[in-house]
C-alpha cells in the first residue's frame, strides 16, 4: 500500500523530467492498482507488465542539470548527497500522506519505517562487512553509495568516475614534487 502511494510522486516527477511515457506508465500502474488491487494493497499491475519505475525529485534536479554536491549521512535517512537531500525534501512534501488524518498518515509511516528494518536484516552481511572488514568504513561506504546513485541516475552508461573526497596523498605513485 504505502509503495502504491509513491505513484503520484513518481507521475509528477516524470512529468517534470519530460519523460510522459512514464508518466503514463506510472499512471495506469497507481489507478490499477488503487481500483482492482484494492487501493494497493494487491499488485496486479505488475501481473499486467506494468512494472514499477521509480524516480525522485533528486533525479529531477540531476536531468535539470544541478550538480550532486557534497556527500552526507541524514540521521535516520542514511546516505545521501546536498542535491538528493534537497529531493527528498520535495518528496516528502509530494507524498500523499499529508492529507490523510494522523491516525492513518501513522499507521502508513509506520510500515515504511518497519519495511526499512527489514532491508537492514535483509542486507546486514554487506553492511556488516563494509563496517567490519574494509579499512575505512566511512569511505568505504560513500563511495558504494556514490557509484550506484551515479548508475542510477545515468542508466547503463558507465561514466568517468571522480571521487571529490579521494586523498591525492594515498597514491604511492604520487610525488608532491614533481613538475
Amino acid at each position: 500500500m504505502s509503495s502504491n502511494l509513491s505513484h503520484p510522486s513518481y507521475v509528477v516527477n516524470d512529468v517534470l523530467q519530460l519523460r510522459l511515457a512514464d508518466a503514463i506508465h506510472n499512471t495506469s500502474r497507481f489507478l490499477i492498482n488503487s481500483t482492482i488491487g484494492v487501493l494497493g494493497i494487491f499488485d496486479p499491475a505488475s501481473a499486467m507488465g506494468l512494472d514499477e519505475r521509480e524516480t525522485d525529485f533528486g533525479e529531477t534536479l540531476h536531468v535539470w542539470g544541478v550538480p550532486e554536491g557534497s556527500y552526507v549521512e541524514l540521521p535516520i535517512f542514511g546516505p545521501s548527497t546536498s542535491r538528493d537531500t534537497v529531493g527528498r525534501v520535495v518528496d516528502i512534501a509530494l507524498n500523499p500522506l499529508r492529507g490523510l488524518e494522523p491516525d492513518a498518515a501513522n499507521t502508513v509511516r509506520g510500515i515504511n519505517v518497519t519495511s526499512r528494518f527489514g532491508d537492514r536484516h535483509r542486507f546486514g552481511g554487506t553492511i556488516d562487512s563494509i563496517l567490519y572488514e574494509s579499512e575505512d568504513s566511512y569511505a568505504q561506504a560513500r563511495l558504494l553509495y556514490l557509484q550506484n546513485r551515479r548508475f542510477e541516475l545515468r542508466g547503463d552508461v558507465e561514466p568517468e568516475y571522480f571521487d571529490p573526497y579521494e586523498d591525492p596523498y594515498d597514491d604511492p605513485f604520487f610525488d608532491p614534487n614533481a613538475q
